[in-house]
């Protein structure tokens, strides 16, 4: 059964975007720099003879991670509005590079078609019925932060802590690690790793050995994205299992996804919707790893409110069970809605009101 599909009334429609500039909380570190801010871009689809009922959805680009040209997104989103009623024209044919625009199109679109509440993949947790377990994210910085970071996040419940690394001494992680670990077994502790490609290819395995000394459960892009045969030699010789992340970034249509697939053979498939070509391609990945017998779980990727809650409602209707990487709701200090999603290991619906 389909998980994604728009079937929307043949309606005259109108549409606006408003831009929208979040603030982190605090500095948010990956191997390729720190956050302290994040555009996203709300847009608005309507019926022009049925008002008040309104689409909205995130395009929420990640500038020198999303595929998507940064010197023409504004305009480009200002001209899918004025053309709206040409919706289909532009997601088959002319979106291809624009992943997060894609994935807040079909997101508010099939917002409308469900009446504009919100609530996009109606299920247990959208009735607040059940939650989806998710794993805590710990953000690169200062060792004694990230330690703060990870007895917060122990506090609050998580058996399953994401560690990004890559950017600090390695030696340094090292030590971290073998801290977390002397105090948490991994009965008790399950660690993903995060290295956003940050190894040499010349040295990964060399780390990926060291790092196997405190039974991590996954590491998210060794290496950097684009080397197949590098990456398809560490998924088969790694003590620590392999999860492909900014490896699938840009990769469109179907035959390609499989040929990466079974070209790199991983362990695991970290699926970003606004990233990779919004709900349906990632449905075509999740479809493309259950062929190939390949674990794959949903993550966010740094969206307001307004993503983070489709992401969620899409992630829990497809049945994954493993901690989903979905722990960002409470980063900024100005989230669209204004909602403050617990810091627990259970995720829970929760509605909240919309500016429009």
């Amino acid at each position: 059964m389909a998980l994604f599909n728009l079937h929307l009334p043949e309606r005259k429609l109108k549409a606006y975007c408003k831009k929208h500039v979040l603030n982190f909380k605090q500095p948010a570190g990956t191997s390729r720099g720190v956050m302290r801010k994040k555009e996203s871009y709300i847009i608005y689809i309507e019926y022009v003879n049925y008002p008040g009922v309104i689409g909205i959805g995130e395009c929420s680009p990640l500038w020198g991670l999303s595929i998507d040209p940064e010197d023409n997104y504004e305009s480009l989103l200002r001209d899918i509005c004025d053309d709206i009623n040409n919706y289909k024209a532009w997601m088959f044919n002319r979106l291809v590079d624009y992943s997060s625009i894609y994935f807040g199109l079909e997101m508010a679109l099939k917002d409308l078609e469900q009446g504009g509440t919100q609530v996009m993949f109606p299920s247990k947790f959208t009735q607040g019925k059940d939650s989806i377990e998710i794993n805590g994210l710990v953000w690169m910085g200062e060792i004694s932060f990230m330690e703060q970071q990870i007895e917060a996040k122990l506090k609050n419940g998580y058996d399953c802590i994401k560690l990004k690394i890559g950017s600090l001494n390695f030696d340094d992680e090292v030590n971290l690690l073998r801290e977390i670990r002397k105090k948490y077994p991994k009965d008790q502790l399950s660690i993903r790793l995060d290295a956003n490609g940050a190894f040499a290819i010349k040295d990964a395995m060399q780390k990926l050995e060291i790092l196997s000394e405190f039974n991590i459960h996954s590491i998210e892009q060794p290496i950097k994205a684009g080397h197949w045969k590098e990456m398809k030699s560490i998924c088969a010789n790694s003590p620590i299992p392999i999860a492909l992340d900014e490896e699938l970034i840009g990769i469109v249509g179907w035959e390609k996804k499989q040929k990466l697939v079974q070209t790199i053979n991983p362990q695991y498939l970290i699926l970003k919707p606004s990233l990779i070509g919004g709900f349906k391609s990632t449905e075509g990945w999740i479809n493309i790893a259950k062929t190939f017998g390949i674990k794959w779980w949903i993550t966010s990727a740094l969206e307001s409110n307004v993503g983070l809650n489709a992401i969620a409602q899409f992630t829990y209707v497809t049945g994954n069970k493993m901690p989903q990487g979905l722990g960002t709701g409470s980063l900024y200090s100005n989230n669209i809605g204004e909602v403050d999603f617990l810091e627990s290991k259970q995720f829970h619906y929760r509605k909240f009101e919309i500016p429009s």
